[in-house]
């Protein structure tokens, strides 16, 4: 039988993004499995996560009430399967980052990350753009933000963006 079947539906209504790092990591392993029970989880992220095997529970736990995924008891264990697919959270998270960062306009986003990427990132943002590309019109210039402190206390938003497109 089967958790959370009308909460994962849910998940339209709330981003992607919202989710913690960590949620994101399990999430990430979780696709790459296809489904998977917490030891499943655990063990494919021991090698770049370590992570204790309850830290893991408890996330799942949460991603379950949170209606990202679904889990369904087998013997004493939870087989937990993804409500959407990697693509499907990927164009999610784009769009919603086209919407609220850039007033609904890809163009805005592909003009921005043609800029600001460095060489070698740039062919990786083609294909983000390519892939949300609408009819929107551009949005007017970029307003001038005061430059932080030191360049150490802030992290670059285009960094935070991969991470979650990843």
């Amino acid at each position: 039988m089967s958790e959370n079947s009308q909460a994962g539906r849910s998940l339209a209504r709330r981003s992607i993004l919202e989710l913690a790092p960590l949620e994101l990591r399990c999430m990430n392993a979780l696709w790459a499995l296809g489904e998977g029970s917490v030891r499943d989880i655990h063990n494919s992220l021991a090698s770049s996560l370590p992570r204790a095997y309850t830290t893991i529970m408890t996330i799942m736990g949460r991603l379950t009430h949170k209606g990202v995924v679904e889990r369904t008891k087998v013997g004493r264990a939870y087989v937990y399967r993804p409500n959407l697919s990697a693509q499907d959270a990927r164009a999610h998270a784009v769009e919603q980052v086209v919407e609220h960062f850039f007033g609904g306009s890809a163009p805005a986003l592909e003009a921005l990350l043609a800029a600001d990427l460095p060489a070698t990132r740039q062919p990786a943002s083609r294909a983000v753009v390519a892939a949300t590309e609408t009819a929107a019109p551009p949005l007017p210039e970029r307003p001038v933000i005061a430059e932080p402190a030191a360049e150490s206390e802030v992290e670059p938003v285009s960094t935070r963006i991969d991470e979650v497109l990843l």
